[in-house]
């Protein structure tokens, strides 16, 4: 057994369970640290990022499983039992999952062979990061229209699913998309990042599962297995606490310091990859 690997997949457990759910993107965060760390050869590596994001969000599903499932419920049984509308949780997340599966389906290995580079991720964390300042000084002037996850009607759905396509470039960050659009349609703090959660449910374990089935053939040895398990189990236990830690920062606090990590993250970046470093 590679101690060395075992001890890389660790480091890129924890930066997957971290960053997955802040709005600086865990995927462009991943690609880094795989230039970094040198970490697998690239099908393997490239395999592996996608992979460990089930851990992530299960912990989203264990973290908010009573809600989750009577939004399940409300969407087999047809009724609104609860007084904050569950079945409507669950219709909203369905139609804002349509506009990325069927891109990511479409396109996914055109994207990956184009944009899964440092390069990208650099200007996409920059771009981000300025976008975030403009949206967080633009952001009195919306007033909330939805107190909750469960409030969010479709017309809004459809637009917070065709904002999450933007994810599909690395370095966009599919919770910092979905965040930052739904606080500028009217959905409060908490609201938005707990939907933003929910909604990758559905997309992080369709394409984490979808990609195994596909390329589960690259992994040849126990070893590989043991290698992304670790991964995922890692990446699961940190995404529980940061899950919890960014609700609480939502809650009284703007998304400014992220701001200031993408772009100062995105500049090392690409003034490591001028200097050859990566």
């Amino acid at each position: 057994m590679d101690l060395i690997l075992i001890f890389k997949a660790i480091i890129m457990g924890m930066v997957e369970g971290i960053t997955e759910f802040l709005p600086i993107s865990s995927t462009g965060h991943l690609i880094l640290a795989d230039s970094l760390l040198n970490f697998w050869t690239k099908d393997k590596a490239d395999l592996f990022i996608v992979v460990i994001q089930l851990g992530a969000i299960s912990a989203v599903i264990y973290l908010y499983w009573g809600r989750l499932w009577r939004a399940l419920m409300g969407l087999i049984t047809g009724k609104d039992p609860e007084r904050n509308n569950p079945r409507q949780l669950g219709i909203s997340l369905i139609i804002s999952t349509i506009p990325i599966m069927l891109i990511g389906l479409m396109f996914d290995k055109a994207l990956k062979a184009a944009l899964f580079n440092p390069t990208v991720v650099a200007i996409s964390l920059i771009v981000g990061g300025l976008i975030i300042f403009w949206a967080e000084r633009q952001q009195h002037k919306h007033t909330v229209k939805y107190a909750e996850a469960e409030d969010i009607d479709i017309k809004t759905a459809i637009i917070i699913g065709l904002i999450q396509c933007l994810a599909l470039i690395p370095g966009t960050s599919r919770s910092g998309s979905t965040i930052i659009g739904s606080l500028f349609l009217g959905v409060s703090r908490k609201a938005s990042a707990e939907y933003s959660f929910f909604l990758g449910i559905p997309v992080l374990v369709g394409a984490g599962l979808l990609d195994l089935t596909k390329n589960h053939h690259i992994l040849t040895s126990a070893e590989d297995w043991t290698i992304m398990a670790v991964g995922v189990v890692v990446s699961f236990i940190f995404a529980m606490i940061f899950i919890k830690w960014l609700v609480n920062w939502v809650s009284t606090r703007d998304f400014t310091i992220f701001a200031w990590w993408r772009i100062v993250v995105g500049v090392l970046v690409l003034i490591a990859g001028m200097l050859g470093y990566i």
